[in-house]
């Protein structure tokens, strides 16, 4: 075989390779397709949404999971500017608020202002005892208004519509301040018991001490 022939097999090789390697990346993330009649089919490529649930599986669905499942884009903003959501029970602008980040698709943390240790916790950290309060990074916007929301989220750099994947859901709410156990008392120390008194010898003589001599 002459090196020009050589050559040539070499590069084909070559280009085999690469192929291999980029088919092998394409298929590390396999979806999992469950159609409206329940039909299971599988496929590399991201299906559209009306075609039915979706589940990655593989390496891809693995780092996925790792990433707490939000696009790169997405997990920045949440990782520079966080939003808390503080609410109580039964309050109306706190519902209204928490439909606008749910249907904005924004991922929140919700803290619940219940017992006097929440309140005293919430006047420090936005000097008010109205509700709702919502946090963008270190941003306290006191009290219910869908604009002034609106305009904050804009600038921090959420999206204008949701790109959350589907099945998301944010966690669950939970208390301003973590209730901390109570410690069980400490059983009072029993004083250690006292040695009884010696009994005192009679006065005066005895029949085993008949001079009566006491020390």
């Amino acid at each position: 075989m002459n090196r020009p022939s050589q050559l040539l097999n070499v590069l084909a090789m070559a280009m085999l390779s690469c192929v291999g390697a980029v088919s092998l990346a394409q298929a590390q993330t396999i979806y999992r397709i469950v159609g409206p009649d329940g039909k299971v089919t599988f496929s590399d490529k991201p299906p559209v949404a009306e075609q039915g649930k979706v589940t990655a599986t593989g390496a891809g669905a693995r780092n996925s999971a790792a990433s707490g499942n939000l696009p790169f884009e997405l997990k920045q903003v949440v990782g520079k500017y966080p939003v808390t959501l503080y609410t109580a029970p039964k309050c109306a602008p706190c519902d209204a608020g928490r439909n606008l980040l749910n249907g904005r698709g924004i991922p929140f943390s919700e803290r619940t202002v219940i017992s006097n240790e929440d309140i005293d916790f919430l006047q420090r950290l936005a000097d008010t005892n109205s509700l709702p309060v919502m946090t963008v990074g270190g941003q306290k916007l006191k009290g219910y208004s869908d604009s002034e929301w609106i305009r904050y989220l804009d600038a921090a750099g959420y999206p204008a519509t949701s790109v959350l994947p589907t099945g998301y859901k944010n966690p669950a709410p939970a208390p301003a301040v973590a209730i901390k156990p109570k410690e069980d008392p400490k059983p009072a120390e029993k004083p250690a018991p006292s040695e009884a008194p010696a009994p005192l010898a009679p006065a005066g003589p005895t029949p085993t001490n008949p001079a009566g001599i006491t020390f």
